[in-house]
């Protein structure tokens, strides 16, 4: 059959991967394509020296790629959001497929992509923008497709991960083990995305759409990041029967849809609390099939180019196929039209149990007042935990709290505050059982 010609816009880490996954597999990928995929241009700033591009066309200019009459299948590696959005909506116009890892695209401007690419009538293929080489997309909009998706949690950002191991296993400082990451090269100069829980809730935007049938609605996303969690508060979870995770986490609910990323107290026993390291994991709950785990590399070279090549197979496979009878971009048909979407909540309206930490005077009837206030929020108190102190000292009080919903403990903690016998603010972090039975 006519080979299928692609176009590699980045020739960086992913897209490196991507060329020479693409290069040393040609054969194997060819027999599951049923055609030859062949690099007919690349489009790189910088050469990358783990590439060979002899014998291929190459250019400084993106923009030609997605012109190249020659080329059906535009792969986007160059991340970021203005000129790759006007690269993907370039391509499309031209009438070409098109490949993309970029999350923080497909989660701000996806409603808008998929559309132009639905009256073009071309693919968009992005599993390599959630998870790295974990195929949870495609197990997401196609192997679970039979099934009523109840609620999602994943690890999806392996550089916090690797924080909260290292500040774990030995008992050090979020700005240490911070500091390592980047010296390793699992976090940028400017960590901001990662720590933040950013880059986070790109791809909870995009596993949740692709769950319920609804838009990309990446605003709508609560967003919390890692930076106030303590070696304290790592060590207190642990005393607790708990490890603490940044999780982006999404459930569906009579009122609505959740749709937060936060650091999170999971049970010691759950999968997604021995998920270690830079790894990725999503934890998916279906009506029919129960609990599923999807593990393995968030990020690195080979592993997003296993996921970006595994997309160009499949626009090899379905590119002679009309558009009407593919699968949906996001899984299902109708998305944005006038059919019933849940909405998303506001977080002040969702319900989580929570862990409480807070520093007050060693004086009689303190614990009793933070007792008083939590009550008078309906807020029952599952454990605590009082650390002994030497005369003049503040005492840590730990605190683990049954369910409430989030704008009552807003309040209860507005109120702790303020009382005189409580130095500084309040540490909240909200804890999750991740029960299958949820």
């Amino acid at each position: 059959m006519k080979p299928v010609r692609v176009g590699i816009c980045g020739l960086g880490t992913v897209g490196g991967g991507t060329f020479n996954v693409l290069t040393r597999n040609a054969d194997e990928i060819a027999r599951r394509a049923g055609r030859p995929i062949v690099i007919e241009q690349v489009a790189y700033r910088t050469p990358n020296p783990e590439c060979d591009v002899t014998g291929i066309k190459t250019t400084q200019d993106v923009f030609e790629v997605a012109s190249n009459p020659d080329i059906d299948v535009v792969v986007e590696l160059i991340g970021g959001y203005d000129v790759a959005r006007e690269l993907v909506l370039t391509a499309i116009e031209n009438g070409k497929h098109v490949v993309t890892a970029n999350k923080a695209l497909i989660a701000v401007h996806g409603n808008e992509i998929f559309q132009a690419a639905h009256e073009k009538g071309v693919i968009v293929a992005f599993e390599a923008a959630v998870a790295g080489g974990i195929p949870v997309i495609k197990s997401l909009r196609e192997g679970l497709g039979a099934n009523r998706i109840e609620w999602l949690a994943g690890i999806i950002n392996g550089t916090g991960n690797f924080i909260l191991t290292h500040m774990r296993d030995e008992g050090r400082a979020f700005e240490d083990v911070l500091a390592e990451a980047q010296a390793l090269g699992y976090a940028e100069a400017d960590p901001t995305f990662d720590v933040e829980g950013i880059d986070a809730a790109h791809k909870l935007t995009i596993l949740a759409s692709i769950a319920y049938g609804v838009p990309l609605q990446f605003e709508k996303a609560y967003t919390e990041g890692i930076s106030r969690v303590t070696a304290e508060d790592v060590e207190q979870a642990d005393n607790l029967g708990y490890i603490i995770k940044h999780l982006g986490i999404s459930k569906r609910t009579e009122a609505g849809l959740e749709l937060r990323v936060h650091p999170t107290l999971i049970p010691k026993e759950r999968l997604l609390a021995n998920v270690h390291g830079v790894k990725n994991a999503i934890a998916v709950m279906g009506d029919a099939v129960g609990p599923t785990l999807y593990y393995g590399a968030g990020a690195g070279a080979e592993p997003t180019a296993s996921a970006v090549v595994a997309d160009v197979l499949d626009v090899a496979r379905d590119i002679t196929t009309d558009h009407h009878y593919r699968v949906p971009y996001l899984a299902f048909s109708g998305i944005g039209e006038n059919i019933d979407q849940p909405p998303i909540l506001a977080m002040e309206e969702i319900s989580t149990a929570y862990y409480l930490r807070l520093l007050a005077v060693d004086r009689p009837g303190v614990l009793a007042r933070v007792a008083t206030i939590l009550s008078d929020e309906g807020i029952s108190i599952e454990a605590l935990i009082q650390k002994e102190a030497t005369e003049g000292e503040l005492v840590p009080i730990i605190l683990l709290t049954h369910r409430t919903r989030e704008k009552h403990m807003n309040e209860a903690i507005r109120k702790i505050e303020s009382m005189a016998d409580i130095a500084g603010s309040v540490t909240r972090i909200r804890v999750e059982s991740l029960d299958e039975n949820e």
